[in-house]
């Protein structure tokens, strides 16, 4: 089917919201490593891409209430949630606190409606976005555990370890729903299987690094961190190996799907190694974000590809 040049941008499917997460997580991964430069121009790209995004979000549930109902009802839509707050993550990291305690905000309100259309119309033998009710969940504990880091509330810290308590439990709603099978058939979204612990285990340290939480809580804080930090990189080698005895190099939108955890996996050890001090991580950190950022440029390349020659043949890239 022919599209008018420029309309293309509204046929993207709520998936395309995991290109602004695994953008914004690149970004956040740069900048604890010092590549200052690389990490703002990562952050600007996401910024755009989140604004087209958000714009074809409006402009859908404004004008086409039916179609929106039923993406809504998907696990992909909360990629809105997540996009939204690993964006104020990255933003309150630069200092830009007003603008990122505004995006939790919009991501609080889109959460609740979202998570329980989600919830209502699952089902079993579920693809890894099923793991998306988590991974929603924890990016608000990130993002108000962070800010609350930046002196805007202590509060803000006390509603993310409620919060990352429940996206917890999301976990073990997902896991029963997720259809192992995908780990070796899956198009790049099984990967969240293990982005979604691994973004608990970020959480996690943001929680065990505030001053909030002394002597037992602290100490079951970190042991909860550790532990969530391990299962993330045991699905992580889990999932490569599947990746390697199985390989699937062709483009699909799902694979920002795999962008995500593998550079939430690295931000997740980097943050975890300086708050529950054990230096080992910080290097292992570092190996997996630029395994992320690799990963992050040959999708980039295969959607640029895919787009072009589509745009050469005049019909829609495969999505």
């Amino acid at each position: 089917m022919t599209r008018p040049p420029g309309s293309w941008w509204a046929e993207l499917p709520p998936a395309a919201g995991s290109a602004v997460m695994a953008t914004g997580i690149v970004s956040v991964g740069l900048h604890l490593v010092g590549h200052e430069t690389f990490s703002r121009a990562a952050l600007a790209l996401a910024g755009a891409v989140w604004l087209v995004l958000a714009a074809d979000f409006s402009a859908r549930f404004l004008r086409d209430r039916p179609r929106w109902h039923a993406e809504a009802d998907t696990p992909p839509a909360l990629t809105a949630v997540t996009a939204t707050a690993v964006l104020g993550t990255r933003l309150s990291l630069l200092g830009r606190q007003t603008a990122a305690a505004a995006l939790l905000a919009l991501a609080t309100v889109l959460w609740p409606g979202l998570l329980y259309s989600v919830v209502r119309h699952g089902k079993r033998r579920m693809p890894g976005g099923a793991f998306l009710v988590c991974v929603a969940t924890q990016g608000l504990a990130v993002l108000a555990a962070v800010l609350a880091a930046a002196g805007e509330g202590e509060w803000l810290a006390r509603a993310a370890l409620v919060v990352f308590c429940f996206g917890v439990l999301l976990y073990g709603e997902a896991l029963v729903r997720f259809d192992f099978r995908q780990v070796w058939t899956g198009a790049g979204d099984q990967w969240i299987a293990g982005g979604a612990l691994a973004i608990s285990a970020l959480a996690g340290s943001k929680l065990t690094a505030s001053p909030l939480w002394t002597g037992g809580a602290h100490q079951a804080l970190r042991t909860a961190t550790l532990v969530l930090l391990g299962l993330a990189l045991a699905w992580y080698a889990i999932l490569l190996t599947a990746e390697v005895a199985r390989p699937r190099p062709h483009y699909d939108v799902r694979r920002w799907a795999t962008v995500f955890p593998l550079g939430m996996a690295a931000v997740a050890t980097l943050s975890t190694g300086a708050a529950a001090h054990v230096k080992g991580l910080h290097t292992l950190g570092v190996v997996l974000l630029w395994v992320a950022v690799a990963a992050w440029v040959l999708t980039l390349a295969g959607f640029l590809v895919t787009r072009v020659g589509a745009g050469r043949r005049g019909e829609a890239a495969p999505r």
